[in-house]
C-alpha cells in the first residue's frame, strides 16, 4: 500500500518504497576512460535500513574504475512488470558512492536477498559500495513527478537495523512454508521469499522499533 501523496513526507516515502520494491537498476558513473561521458551498466542493488544503496562490484568492472576515480553517480530503476514504459513509476537516484568497510556486516544482509551472489562475495576482488543519495527524481505516474531533497527521503530514526535477525527468527518462526520466508524488515515494510521469489510488502504506517513492525506484520 502507497500512501496518499499528500505531503512532501508522504511523496518520500512513496518513493523510498518504489525503490525498495525493485532489485536492480541501471546504474551510470562517468567514464574514466572516455573523460567523463556518462557510462550505464545493470546492477543488482539494496535499499538499506536508512535508504542508502548497497552494490557489490567487481574491481575489475568499468563501473568500479569510474567510481574510485570520481564516486558520484546515478541508478534509475522501474516497475519492471509494467508494460506501460511512459506511465510507469520510476526513480532516479542522484548521489555519491563510497566504499564500505564493514563487509561482513553488509554481506549478511545482501546475501538474504541475493543468495546467488555467494560465489561473487568469497572473491577478494568483489567489494560493497554504499550510494547515499543527494535528490531523486521521483515518477509514479502520469503527473505525479517530483524532485525530492535528501533530508526529506531520510528515513526516520530506528532501531530496526540492530533488532532485524533477532526479529527476522521471531518472524519466521512462527510462518508456514505457504506463507514463505521473511528476508528483511525494514521502517516501510518486509520482503518475502515465496517459491522463489521475492515479494515486496508495505507497511500501512512506519514501524521505528521491532514491538511496531511486529504488530504491522501480524495484521
Amino acid at each position: 500500500m502507497i500512501p496518499d501523496k499528500t505531503s512532501p513526507q508522504d511523496t518520500a516515502r512513496a518513493a523510498r518504497q518504489l525503490l525498495r520494491a525493485h532489485r536492480y537498476g541501471a546504474l551510470c558513473t562517468l567514464s574514466k576512460k572516455f573523460d567523463g561521458y556518462p557510462f550505464g551498466s545493470i546492477t543488482p542493488y539494496l535499499v538499506d535500513h536508512d535508504g542508502s544503496l548497497l552494490i557489490l562490484i567487481s574491481t575489475l568492472a568499468e563501473h568500479t574504475k569510474n567510481i574510485q576515480n570520481d564516486p558520484r553517480v546515478s541508478l534509475i530503476t522501474h516497475n519492471q512488470e509494467d508494460p506501460h514504459i511512459q506511465t510507469q513509476g520510476r526513480i532516479t537516484v542522484v548521489g555519491t558512492a563510497s566504499l564500505v568497510t564493514e563487509r561482513d556486516q553488509a554481506g549478511k544482509r545482501y546475501l538474504r536477498y541475493f543468495p546467488e551472489a555467494q560465489t561473487y562475495f568469497a572473491m577478494h576482488d568483489f567489494s560493497f559500495y554504499r550510494i547515499a543519495p543527494l535528490a531523486l527524481r521521483y515518477i509514479g505516474g502520469f503527473g505525479d513527478i517530483h524532485w525530492i531533497k535528501a533530508e526529506k527521503y531520510q528515513t526516520p530514526p530506528s532501531t530496526l537495523a540492530a533488532e532485524e535477525d533477532t526479529l527476522l527468527r521471531k518472524v519466521n518462526a512462527k510462518r508456514s512454508t505457504a506463507q514463505g520466508l521473511v528476508i528483511g524488515i525494514d521502517c516501510d515494510g518486509f520482503d518475502q521469499r515465496l517459491n522463489d521469489r521475492t515479494e515486496r510488502r508495505d507497511f500501512p504506517t512506519l514501524a521505528t522499533d521491532s514491538a511496531q513492525a511486529l504488530a504491522l506484520l501480524q495484521k
